[in-house]
């Protein structure tokens, strides 16, 4: 059995209303959209979250959330990566010398990870604006892995928490 490791994912805060005059890569967080992040993101620090790297979608509202958290000091550094933006492919950040990552995204894109990761039907997990998924991961042999570019099979992840700011009082 590998080393354990921890993946958190974090959707973007609340943004600015799709419009037919505003390109949805610029749609950047709203005033309460930064407020209950930066909220989310005490609380996180609060209870000892603090990750090795963070990754985050090109898209403005969720790079905005992912630099709230590196101003906030829940990490040190932070990469920028189109694997996270709306419709990508995210397994092959999960690659890689880490201990707890962050992915900042989109839904449905960070809940689908999510519940492949588990095991758990389509649909079954469905992430807020600034809500919080923490899983938790058991690096699996290289012959259980399935198919494709994703470092742990099905099933490979536990759910550790699952946070979405009404939750926190928020």
């Amino acid at each position: 059995m590998g080393a354990h490791r921890e993946l958190l994912l974090l959707r973007h805060g609340r943004a600015q209303e799709r419009t037919s005059d505003l390109d949805d890569t610029t749609r950047a967080l709203t005033p309460e959209g930064r407020r209950r992040s930066g909220l989310v993101l005490e609380r996180l620090l609060a209870i000892g979250l603090r990750c090795d790297h963070m990754v985050s979608s090109p898209l403005v509202r969720a790079r905005q959330t992912a630099e709230l958290a590196l101003a906030a000091g829940l990490v040190d550094r932070l990469e920028i990566s189109s694997s996270l933006a709306p419709g990508g492919s995210p397994e092959p950040l999960l690659r890689g010398p880490w201990r707890r990552l962050a992915l900042v995204g989109h839904e449905p894109d960070l809940s689908e990870l999510a519940a492949r990761l588990l095991d758990a039907p389509a649909g079954s997990l469905r992430l807020r604006k600034a809500g919080v998924v923490l899983l938790g991961l058991v690096d699996a042999p290289a012959s259980a892995a399935q198919a494709g570019d994703a470092p742990w099979p099905p099933g490979g992840a536990t759910l550790q928490l699952l946070l979405s700011p009404r939750s926190l009082g928020l």
